[in-house]
């Protein structure tokens, strides 16, 4: 059975949560230091004195990052922290039964934050891979963790202070130079979201070095409806001519929030994709940055976001190109309904020695209810002349041409709509390397897409 440690501080204001949180961190700090090296228990400290100076940001004046999204309905909420761990009832043949948990592939389990070892698939570590936690990591490569942790998602956020504040275990991946892994690895974050609401601080650090090749899929999924607040951070390192394919996929209830950040640092020539999708939250929020801080290096980011009901969901994405001849791609599309809401924030930064970047970055919503909403604000920032930069963003409905052209082949206007709306999200699934996985999203998202007839 699991603990949860709930606290104590007075809970009527923002205020009196941020200091609830710091409660509780002094309370299990004893518990969260013991599995670890003194350096790690440092930076915990350090995180927590950070987050009580940031606390979380819902001032809406000067805070330009979180303009369109208020999180004081997060801040508010009186979350508890699982302490000890346990699967809370959840047992891998129910995983595997509803596709959550695929056999013969490497998966870290993790229940509410905790890593579940009964629930996990044990890596075979061809290699000399490295698949395991963050806290067992910390003990079997302290240097390579030490030098990377933290490197890349600073702790200049509320949300990524508070994460790194309770990072215990979390998972960790390591792919040694010239080591191709033929089959993904899954992370897998449960929410079970029965009983008291729940907070947990996923950690994610994956090192992929130079010339391996390795795709990473990492979800999170809610198995019940009840409040719960999912506040991840994910740190990726692509060394010079790597490659690592990235899948991300959330699916929480709409009782959930979900607040993440991912920090990508590519070295020279290497290759990163990501793929995200998005569905269920109450609020979501999904902070991508990515730092090509080598030559010849290329990235390509593609999303898609379904929203209904009152959901909102936030895409903040960040490019860097610090270096020269660098590719990126960003393809984002979302589809809302219902009076849902969603964000979408693109900008790619090119530094003045980044000559000869090639970036193009786009993001086309389908709206299908006149009370649905999308703020999107792709922008380039250029300080080098010899590039090829373009973006774009589009909002509205299928046009008339369109809808008329299903019609006349003999499709009646439900059918001809479901397709037209289909159509529109399976160009960013299509994409998935990975069979199953495609088939699972083709699941999760195209047989429950909102049921919308567009008329002529």
């Amino acid at each position: 059975m699991s603990r949860l440690r709930i606290g104590t501080a007075d809970v009527t204001s923002v205020g009196s949560e941020q200091h609830r949180y710091l409660s509780i961190f002094q309370d299990v700090e004893e518990t969260l230091a013991s599995g670890g090296p003194d350096w790690l228990h440092g930076m915990r400290r350090g995180a927590a004195e950070q987050f009580s100076k940031l606390g979380f940001p819902t001032a809406r004046r000067g805070n330009e990052r979180w303009k369109y999204t208020n999180v004081a309905p997060i801040a508010r909420e009186s979350f508890g922290v699982d302490i000890e761990g346990g699967s809370n009832g959840v047992t891998r043949d129910s995983l595997i039964r509803s596709d959550h948990l695929q056999e013969g592939q490497t998966t870290l389990v993790f229940v509410d934050g905790r890593y579940s070892r009964e629930l996990s698939t044990p890596p075979e570590r061809p290699n000399g891979v490295s698949i395991a936690t963050v806290e067992e990591a910390a003990r079997s490569h302290e240097a390579l963790v030490r030098r990377h942790l933290g490197s890349y998602a600073a702790a200049e956020d509320g949300f990524t202070a508070l994460n790194t504040a309770f990072l215990q275990e979390g998972a960790f991946v390591h792919i040694p130079s010239g080591t191709t892994l033929d089959e993904p690895v899954g992370i897998l974050f449960l929410s079970t979201g029965g009983g008291d609401a729940r907070a947990s601080f996923p950690r994610v650090l994956v090192i992929a070095e130079a010339e391996s090749r390795a795709t990473i899929v990492e979800s999170y999924v809610a198995l019940g409806e009840g409040r719960c607040f999912t506040n991840s951070v994910a740190e990726i390192v692509v060394g010079e001519g790597a490659e690592v394919d990235h899948y991300r996929v959330l699916a929480e209830s709409e009782n959930a929030f979900h607040v993440a950040a991912e920090r990508v640092h590519q070295g020279a020539g290497s290759t990163f994709r990501s793929h995200a999708f998005e569905k269920g939250p109450a609020l979501g929020r999904y902070d991508l940055g990515v730092h090509i801080d080598g030559p010849e290096a290329r990235c390509d980011l593609q999303g898609l976001y379904v929203t209904t009901g009152s959901q909102h969901m936030d895409n903040l994405i960040n490019i860097d190109h610090a270096k020269p001849h660098g590719t990126s791609r960003l393809y984002y599309k979302g589809i809302l309904d219902d009076s849902s809401r969603a964000v979408f924030g693109g900008t790619v930064l090119v530094r003045r020695d980044a000559q000869k970047t090639d970036a193009q970055q786009s993001d086309k919503n389908l709206v299908l209810s006149p009370d649905a909403e999308v703020d999107s604000k792709p922008a380039l920032f250029i300080y080098a002349d010899d590039v090829k930069c373009g973006h774009g963003a589009t909002a509205g409905n299928i046009d008339r041409d369109t809808v008329f052209y299903m019609r006349s082949r003999g499709l009646d206007p439900e059918t001809a709509s479901r397709l037209l709306i289909y159509g529109f999200a399976s160009e960013i699934i299509d994409t998935v390397r990975v069979e199953r996985l495609k088939r699972q999203l083709e699941g999760l998202f195209l047989d429950s897409l909102p049921s919308h007839t567009f008329e002529l």
